[in-house]
């Protein structure tokens, strides 16, 4: 009869255990900072043993507690809070920033522990690996971290690569923030309670992804990473004007990281690996185009173009690839003097035809090979372009000695329509263009967009000619005497109307005369000084045209005003006013030319009306010191900083657009210039009939079923992950043989090119581990001994259907260098004698998790 009694009296007990609270104690700080264990654990037994909840008044005062016991790296002590104290996780959340911030590994491993310990006995759904609550807590508000700040995201700032890699293992991740105009519940709900919380967390998220720790490890593909994220970071830096200047200190790390990577290669193969890979993922980003045979395909390179990544492009390593393609067979153009250079152009201007020729009959024989060099081919093309200004100048000229003629009627229209011929050469180029590259990768070149203007114009000139003279046959053959025969075949110019369509025409005509013309400057980044200017010259235009805006505004306030004053005196012949100023478009023309001194200031006197007189020239005064003092001189001011920041960094930006120069020529096909073009070569006839014979045959017999898809995937390779583990290495003082050798294992399932990059870089971590170079081994394990060997070989070890290789542990006394020296091996001398991370705990692309 006493059990229920003795039931209800322990749960009186565990109610009244539950209900209190632990209070801090006072002389805690005073204990941990002195370093006395006893004491505090003294004061935080509790007489029953249970851990009891923390008051939430006091939890400031237990937060800081915990704190200092890791910034004293007393681990006893922080053991014992840990141990007698229940902390929430949000409270290990700051504890676990302050182990970070000072870069105690072991410090953090324990609390990540007990973080998993909160995971599994928390009942609220709160993912504790991202800190998702942290932006809504208060109690973080006083303390020294920026809000939003996690553990991960404060490691990759201050590059600790092991603790981000001790993260990155127990699952922490940094999430890529939403778009700035997101309305997600989650977006909306932080921009309520807190908006600069909100903008600060998003920052110093940006701030771990663009780290160097981040973009090496968490990424397959640390280069293409980084051009991704710094093409975002640009675009985030227009978004969000008002943090401007600290996205664009991210963009920078971000191309540094890649300018970085590119410079550890040691050799041609490494390179050519690198610049011709670019992920399966990006290959949507890239045109289908085809490059000439025996040029590579510079995927990579052509992405880092589309990213707008000037430094990596400017690189000297891309350069020198861009360089020699450029030239291909003919080294001795990259050497030649100026003066050599300037005879070689001339010469292939003179002999153009000949050369075009030669290559229309015979594409394969030795001329034909040189007319394909991209050098040859660009100074074919540019002559093809002089010639066809050199026709319209002759044009213009014979225009104006047959003045009489060509103002007429009586100008036959094949006369004046030589040209015409190229225009149709430029017009098939361009359909081949966008044929070749993409309608998406021909319109994002700004020059494409002046040809379809230029060919448009041109188009629709001739067709305004070619009105006149069908209109004329028209009327004539219908009605000889016919007042629109007459009109269209002998009226005078005088009683044209004002649409008539040969005006139109030569109206047309004569502005993209000066377009074309003005097109030639596309080809100026071919030299040094003339593509700096016309780079400035860009840049100077865009100034311009933002400062336009501006002085349109200005202009239209005193138009209207001086125009208001002289409106009402246009009728009072009597008054000495000038007629100009009293009409808008008079006002208008007046004032634009008073900008540049060609107006006389008498202009605006009205000597019989005093006040509007004073009140016209005050206009007319302000005016004048507003546009002429302050404006102009600010456009001054604006184009010569233009001006300033294009030669404070013109070698990279010439290198960059002479880059882009080059990749136009390097693709296959559209090797003729116009008006050559349009002539079908036999080359292209037999192609044709090869694929009527082809599609013929498959019509014919009966095509072949279709077969399976194979279930055997190609294994997927990034020939930058190993230059990532260099860099990695540069920088830490870890090393993991096992990693290295699964990224060993991984390039022996490769090709040749794969191998020795493999080779060379697998010799460099291996010494760089602390593996003496002539110790003898005591026990070597076979299946090392064979691995080394293959790789030394490139014997492929396994098939793609093979198992996983198997992991190999080295053991202190073993000799990886039994079968090949390391005196061949070029070791970086910047680089420190022991490696950090060779991601060991990553599994190779393809494979599964190897066997321990």
């Amino acid at each position: 009869g006493s059990l229920p009694h003795l039931k209800g009296a322990r749960q009186d007990n565990w109610r009244e255990i539950a209900n209190k609270k632990m209070k801090f104690p006072p002389s805690l700080i005073t204990a941990i900072y002195d370093g006395n264990l006893a004491k505090v654990y003294k004061l935080l037994q509790t007489s029953d043993g249970i851990l009891r909840q923390l008051d939430d008044t006091e939890d400031r005062s237990w937060r800081e507690a915990l704190n200092l016991a890791i910034r004293m790296s007393n681990e006893d002590i922080m053991t014992a809070l840990l141990r007698c104290v229940k902390f929430d996780f949000r409270q290990i959340h700051e504890a676990l920033l302050v182990a970070v911030d000072t870069n105690q590994v072991r410090v953090v491993k324990l609390l990540l522990e007990r973080l998993d310990q909160e995971k599994g006995t928390s009942h609220n759904k709160v993912d504790i690996m991202s800190f998702s609550l942290a932006l809504f807590d208060h109690s973080i508000d006083s303390s020294r971290f920026a809000p939003g700040v996690t553990p991960l995201t404060l490691a990759c700032q201050k590059n600790l690569f092991e603790i981000v890699d001790l993260l990155m293992k127990k699952g922490h991740i940094i999430a890529t923030p939403h778009k700035i105009s997101c309305s997600c519940p989650e977006c909306l709900n932080a921009r309520q309670y807190d908006m600069l919380k909100f903008s600060l967390s998003r920052m110093n998220t940006y701030k771990g992804l663009a780290s160097r720790p981040y973009l090496s490890i968490a990424n397959e593909d640390a280069m293409l990473s980084a051009f991704k994220l710094s093409r975002e970071l640009k675009q985030l830096s227009k978004k969000e004007p008002e943090f401007k200047p600290e996205y664009l200190t991210l963009e920078d790390l971000c191309q540094d990281l890649a300018v970085e990577l590119l410079g550890m290669c040691r050799n041609q193969s490494e390179v050519t690996a690198v610049l011709n890979d670019c992920g399966d993922d990006n290959a949507d980003e890239l045109d289908n185009q085809a490059f000439e045979e025996g040029i590579p395909d510079l995927a990579r390179l052509r992405l880092a173009v589309n990213y707008n990544q000037k430094r990596f492009v400017a690189h000297p390593i891309c350069q020198q690839v861009l360089t020699s393609i450029w030239c291909g067979n003919l080294t001795w153009w990259r050497g030649s003097k100026t003066i050599w250079k300037i005879f070689i152009s001339t010469g292939t201007f003179i002999t153009m035809p000949i050369l075009c020729l030669i290559y229309w009959i015979a594409p394969k024989c030795k001329v034909g090979q040189i007319v394909r060099t991209p050098v040859i081919k660009f100074l074919l093309h540019s002559s093809s372009y002089v010639w066809f200004l050199v026709f319209l100048i002759v044009e213009s000229i014979l225009a104006q000695e047959n003045r009489d003629i060509a103002a007429s009627r009586k100008q036959p229209l094949q006369e004046n329509s030589f040209h015409m011929i190229w225009v149709v050469g430029f017009f098939w180029y361009e359909c081949k263009e966008v044929w070749i590259e993409g309608l998406r990768s021909y319109l994002l070149d700004w020059w494409n967009f002046l040809d379809v203007v230029i060919l448009s114009m041109y188009l629709s000139s001739f067709a305004l000619r070619l009105v006149v003279t069908v209109s004329g046959q028209l009327y004539c053959s219908t009605n000889h005497s016919s007042l629109e025969c007459y009109y269209f075949t002998e009226a005078d110019r005088h009683t044209w109307q004002q649409e008539d369509p040969q005006i139109l025409a030569e109206v047309l005509f004569a502005i993209t005369s000066m377009l074309s013309l003005a097109r030639l400057t596309s080809i100026l980044p071919a030299h040094e000084t003339l593509g700096t200017l016309q780079i400035s010259i860009g840049k100077m235009i865009d100034d311009m045209m933002r400062f336009m805006f501006v002085l349109m505004i200005i202009l239209t306030a005193f138009l209207c005003g001086i125009n208001n004053i002289y409106v009402h005196y246009v009728d009072l012949d009597r008054f000495t006013v000038i007629v100009c100023i009293c009409s808008f478009n008079g006002t208008l023309q007046f004032l634009f030319w008073s900008m540049f001194g060609m107006e006389e200031p008498k202009s605006v006197d009205l000597s019989q009306f005093m006040v509007a007189e004073v009140v016209g020239r005050v206009l007319y005064g302000i005016f004048t010191i507003v546009m002429v003092i302050v404006l102009l001189n600010m456009l001054v001011a604006m184009i010569t900083n233009s001006f300033q920041k294009i030669e404070d960094d013109a070698d990279v930006e010439w290198k960059f657009a002479r880059s882009r120069l080059y990749l136009c020529y390097f693709r296959e096909g559209l090797t003729l210039p116009v008006p050559f073009n349009i002539i079908p070569t036999p080359k292209c006839l037999f192609y044709l009939l090869s694929l009527s014979v082809r599609i013929l045959v498959v019509i014919v017999t009966n095509p072949r079923q279709p077969s399976p898809p194979s279930t055997n995937r190609p294994l997927s390779f990034c020939p930058t992950i190993l230059l990532t583990s260099l860099l990695v290495s540069s920088t830490s003082s870890m090393c993991s043989s096992l990693g290295i050798l699964r990224h060993a294992h991984h390039a022996l399932r490769h090709p040749p090119a794969w191998r020795a990059l493999y080779k060379s870089k697998l010799l460099m971590l291996l010494a760089r581990s602390g593996f003496p170079r002539g110790a003898s081994p005591s026990a070597p394990s076979p299946t090392l001994r064979k691995t080394l060997h293959c790789l030394q070989k490139g014997i492929p070890l396994l098939s793609p259907r093979s198992t996983p290789f198997p992991t190999l542990l080295l053991p202190p006394n073993l000799d990886p260098y039994s079968h090949f020296s390391l005196q061949s091996a070029t070791l970086p001398k910047h680089l420190p004698p022991q490696s950090l991370h060779s991601f060991s705990s990553t599994p190779l692309p393809g494979n599964s998790q190897p066997e321990e």
